[in-house]
């Protein structure tokens, strides 16, 4: 596959070790930051609805992970008058080395939220919604019961709009995982994010084994949701290791897979170490198809609750 940039890690801090760690910050601010390719660049622009959404969360004090975790699409769906709620506050207790969400140890638990944010969806005039959070290890249920009670208060309101979750690991949390799956959700996405070699080094609080039965125990519930992950590329895996991911997704019942390419936020987070060509995003989006996912979002932009409901509409039969 085309390579572009590789960093110049050695040892136990390179990507390409047999079991990497990530190298300290200072080593990560020492390797330069590459040109983005071509096809990845966003193309600036601030319409009224982008300003509408913004005032909206805003006037409600609700964040989006459009803004928290830098996500390329905003201007995007903003400017289609959607955004991807992100409840539990803004500080999350994990410390992975690719994202942008602030970590830190979060204050109290806001119980009104849930109320909040139904009153800006049906300012928006939304029919489908995303919902994620921050991961609140703090917390004894991971937050899952504010999950519950933001279904809750949507489906009060609007008893047919159709709810997707993105949700953390919550710790392996069994039961919080169920109270989850009891609201009611219609598409169940929990990303294992990258390959089973790479963990220690891009998110070392978390386990594939653990997302892989989370998942897993998504597929066999009543009421059955839809099942999602998504996962990105960039990190230092190989072709074989991205293959070897979507069967173990895919044996774990994944309907839908999503998969893009890993952007540096920072100097201070991981250095990218290949950018993928659009060819080779649809070569993976092939591969999936053939393993026999449901749908797969494929593409150097491509994030998990990007244009989402397009993603599950056939298989939720809307």
């Amino acid at each position: 596959m085309y390579k572009v940039f590789y960093t110049q890690s050695v040892g136990a801090a390179s990507a390409h070790a047999e079991h990497p760690k990530a190298p300290p910050k200072r080593e990560r601010a020492e390797v330069p930051v590459t040109r983005i390719p071509r096809w990845i660049r966003t193309k600036a622009s601030l319409s009224p609805n982008y300003n509408r959404v913004k005032s909206i969360l805003n006037e409600h004090s609700l964040f989006s992970v459009c803004q928290e975790a830098a996500c390329p699409n905003i201007r995007e769906c903003w400017e289609e008058g959607t955004a991807t709620f992100m409840i539990l506050g803004k500080y999350c207790t994990r410390n992975c080395h690719f994202c942008d969400v602030l970590k830190g140890q979060p204050k109290g638990l806001d119980t009104e939220e849930p109320e909040r944010l139904a009153r800006a969806v049906a300012e928006l005039h939304l029919k489908q919604v995303v919902i994620t959070s921050v991961t609140r290890d703090d917390l004894p249920d991971g937050g899952a019961s504010i999950f519950a009670r933001t279904m809750e208060a949507l489906r009060w309101q609007d008893k047919d709009v159709k709810v997707e979750f993105l949700i953390p690991d919550f710790g392996g949390n069994i039961k919080a995982l169920k109270t989850v799956l009891d609201s009611g959700v219609d598409v169940l996405a929990h990303n294992v994010e990258t390959v089973q070699r790479l963990y220690k080094r891009v998110r070392p609080a978390m386990k594939l084994d653990r997302s892989l039965e989370l998942l897993r125990i998504a597929n066999s519930y009543s009421p059955r949701p839809v099942v999602k992950t998504g996962f990105m590329v960039g990190l230092g895996e190989t072709g074989e290791e991205i293959v070897e991911l979507l069967y173990q997704v895919y044996a774990a019942g994944v309907d839908i897979v999503t998969v893009g390419q890993y952007l540096r936020p920072s100097v201070y987070h991981l250095p990218v170490e290949k950018y993928y060509t659009p060819e080779e995003f649809a070569e993976i989006a092939k591969i999936g198809k053939e393993i026999g996912f449901g749908h797969v979002e494929s593409g150097p932009l491509v994030r998990s609750s990007y244009r989402a409901f397009n993603q599950s509409k056939h298989l939720l039969g809307t």
